[in-house]
């Protein structure tokens, strides 16, 4: 009885905001109170969650310039809105039906049947609409899904900063926006054939971090690296940052924005468990953050006897990596030691890309790649679902697709355009030679 008395009560407080307008509007026969709540609070959640995962953009844009040298903080600034502007309008006119084919599949569980605009179906509050409302709006389940979509260029335009030029990359993110993000994404989450394999990645390790990375080293490698990074007898320059308090700031705000990120992809708060398994996410999501960068902080202080506030950031970065493929399962303490292992891959990864002289500017490589992969493996320690096979079988799958087609697009770009500015440009900063104009002009000469 009294388990009775608790879901009544329950099922009254879901159903009360509903209840509420229909005593401000009068009562609209047939509409289910309780239905109405699910669809609202689901729909919330999408907008709550998708205009965090926003403001990961800002984040991005201030981790990039604090990491680049002063003469090309305009450029990657300008890069990061425009990479921001594209991916909405090309998701909108491929991606979205590409990623979630609603059904139709001109190649079954690979390729989808459905090409053009998204299309937002309106939804009024009748009694004839009632029971066909669906599960969340579909405005906000594009708003969603399009800045996930976004975050993947965001990945790329660090990884190639500061000798890049400006309307080449910005093709390049064209294609990884409209074509190469929603295809592979169609595989997992459009309920293709990595999903039908049982390939679990919650909020995306591999689907949106591992891409990003993936496409950032076949351009960092096509590229090459920045002019001085490497001797000739193999030593490694040092090219500091120019604002470590701009690169703080931007980790702070990703670090925030990945709540949205995680969280957001419950894809449900309409019921008691739904919004219970939220905050544990919210939970796993920050303390995995704080185990990467404790472990980046203790490592680089074992290594090069003092702390290196880069690796601290990026050790929490990929702590956030890291548990993105599965931030519901973990304990604290499991979660913890998730986003530590990925802060001690950032610590190893970084001077290893630089023996191979592969120059990444910000460290986005190690972070979104190596901690992606990590990520999305040990789903299966804490899942019982999950599969080592299959997770390292759609991992495999996943990096040779984006990396071969990312390879032959840069190929091609570099081969028509050119994708590098001058030795005499990158000498002197993208900002004048691309853009003409500075970040900070009160410091400049003459």
């Amino acid at each position: 009885m009294k388990t009775l008395t608790k879901l009544g009560l329950a099922a009254a407080l879901i159903a009360a905001p509903s209840l509420g307008l229909a005593q401000d509007d009068g009562p609209v026969p047939g509409v289910n109170a309780a239905t109405d709540s699910v669809f609202i609070f689901n729909s919330l959640l999408f907008l709550i969650g998708g205009f965090l995962v926003f403001w990961m953009a800002a984040g991005f844009a201030m981790l990039e310039a604090g990491l680049v040298r002063a003469k090309n903080v305009t450029m990657q600034l300008t890069k990061n809105i425009a990479l921001f502007s594209f991916a909405a309008i090309f998701y909108y006119l491929i991606g979205y039906n590409l990623m979630y084919p609603l059904g139709t599949w001109a190649i079954d569980g690979i390729l989808s049947g459905v090409w053009g605009p998204g299309v937002l179906e309106a939804v009024g509050v009748t009694a004839d609409a009632a029971d066909d409302y669906g599960y969340a709006s579909t405005g906000s389940d594009f708003f969603f899904q399009l800045m996930f979509c976004a975050a993947t260029a965001s990945i790329v335009s660090g990884a190639l900063a500061e000798r890049i030029k400006l309307w080449p990359f910005l093709i390049f993110t064209v294609i990884l926006t409209s074509i190469i993000y929603p295809l592979q994404a169609s595989w997992k989450w459009g309920g293709g054939f990595l999903d039908a394999m049982g390939f679990l990645d919650f909020a995306g390790s591999t689907v949106v971090h591992s891409v990003g990375g993936w496409a950032a080293l076949a351009g960092a490698l096509i590229l090459g690296p920045r002019i001085g990074k490497y001797t000739k007898d193999g030593k490694t320059v040092p090219i500091p940052g120019h604002n470590l308090a701009l690169a703080t700031l931007g980790t702070f705000i990703l670090w925030l924005g990945w709540f949205g990120f995680n969280g957001g992809s419950q894809l449900a708060m309409g019921t008691v468990g739904d919004v219970a398994d939220v905050s544990r996410i919210f939970a796993n999501t920050n303390t995995a953050a704080a185990g990467g960068a404790i472990a980046a902080l203790i490592l680089t202080q074992v290594l090069y006897k003092k702390p290196d506030l880069t690796m601290v950031l990026n050790g929490a970065l990929a702590g956030l990596v890291s548990i993105t493929a599965e931030p519901l399962t973990p304990t604290l303490g499991a979660a913890t030691l998730i986003g530590a292992v990925g802060g001690v891959i950032v610590v190893f990864a970084v001077p290893f890309l630089d023996k191979l002289k592969i120059d990444d500017v910000v460290g986005a490589i190690p972070v979104h790649l190596f901690a992606g992969v990590w990520g999305t493996i040990a789903v299966v320690f804490t899942n019982g679902d999950a599969s080592l096979g299959t997770q390292l079988y759609s991992i495999i799958v996943v990096g040779i697709f984006v990396f071969v087609v990312s390879s032959v697009i840069w190929f091609i770009l570099k081969t028509t355009v050119g994708i590098r500015v001058g030795e005499e440009e990158e000498i002197n900063g993208l900002d004048m030679a691309e853009l003409g104009m500075e970040a900070y002009p009160e410091f400049s000469k003459g």
